[in-house]
């Protein structure tokens, strides 16, 4: 892609023009930067360079280059597909994408058997993932197929415009009917495994290094029960860990938590009981509004 720069985009930072005039992530574009993939006036730049009359910019995507995971005949739920995406129900306690030590038996490894053209998009490790579920959350996943998609689909994520909707059973009874959680998330100052809220906060320095980003989740109670409450979940932003963080800041962990909740007495053989029901986005390619949702795990019914 080539641009020549107008006298309306002069002072314009280079990463915020290109987010605004192509597909691609400000990561993504970052990253080009950095790797002279995106050039200005036939050099490197940085992503905060301030565009000038007349500069001419030149953005490469370089090739995809080959994947080193195997692909492995993991069952998948998949509740839609065609040629541009794939929308799965996640089965609870299956890791999203390989990580340091874990090269096998993930989501990842799966799609790379369901779908053989998948290689190398949105990165070498992370093939088709725009977004992702914890390992012990089940729910509604999208994938992205080609390119194209997984741009589109990373700028809506970016941009805030997939509403997603999720079901939880947390500890104890939610006194609100509805309310909102509005507290920055970041890394637990003591355990690096943890995300924390951070209250009391930190110092401004010391919030930087703990990477705290505002962090905002709408709640509503659908049912009280004896000891539990069934929430519904909206999270405005998407922090790591973001719903298991906001119901254990405001008291009601969400039941089963390995990391922030508390087990259900006599259930301990169920799982997390938090449930990504429904996600509203714009397909990719043809813009049309799309809206799926996910069956509800069956020892998530028996519990409710």
């Amino acid at each position: 892609m080539q641009f020549c720069i107008e006298e309306i985009n002069q002072n314009q930072r280079l990463d915020l023009f290109l987010s605004e005039k192509t597909e691609l992530s400000r990561s993504l574009i970052k990253k080009l930067i950095e790797s002279s993939d995106i050039t200005v006036n036939s050099n490197s730049s940085k992503p905060s360079y301030k565009l000038r009359l007349g500069d001419k910019i030149v953005v490469v995507i370089p090739k995809p280059k080959k994947m080193k995971l195997g692909a492995e005949d993991i069952p998948l739920n998949i509740i839609y597909e065609d040629s541009d995406i794939i929308v799965i129900n996640k089965q609870r306690r299956l890791t999203v994408h390989p990580g340091a030590g874990n090269h096998s038996g993930t989501l990842v490894n799966a799609l790379l058997h369901h779908c053989k053209d998948l290689s190398g998009i949105g990165g070498v490790e992370r093939p088709g993932i725009v977004h992702r579920l914890d390992k012990d959350t089940s729910g509604v996943l999208i994938v992205a197929k080609n390119d194209r998609a997984h741009q589109n689909l990373s700028k809506q994520f970016k941009n805030r415009k997939v509403e997603k909707v999720y079901l939880a059973i947390v500890s104890g009874l939610v006194k609100k009917d509805n309310g909102t959680i509005d507290e920055a998330i970041g890394r637990h100052p003591v355990n690096r495994k943890k995300m924390s809220t951070l209250i009391p906060s930190p110092s401004p320095k010391r919030r930087r290094e703990l990477k705290s980003r505002d962090a905002t989740t709408n709640f509503k109670v659908l049912k009280r029960f004896d000891d539990c409450t069934l929430v519904e979940l909206k999270p405005k932003t998407g922090r790591t860990h973001q719903l298991r963080v906001h119901m254990k800041h405001i008291g009601h962990p969400i039941l089963n938590d390995p990391v922030y909740g508390s087990r259900v007495k006599g259930q301990g053989s169920r799982g997390q009981l938090l449930h990504a029901y429904k996600i509203k986005f714009k397909h990719p390619i043809s813009g049309k509004s799309l809206e799926f949702q996910a069956e509800i795990p069956q020892d998530m019914l028996e519990l409710i």
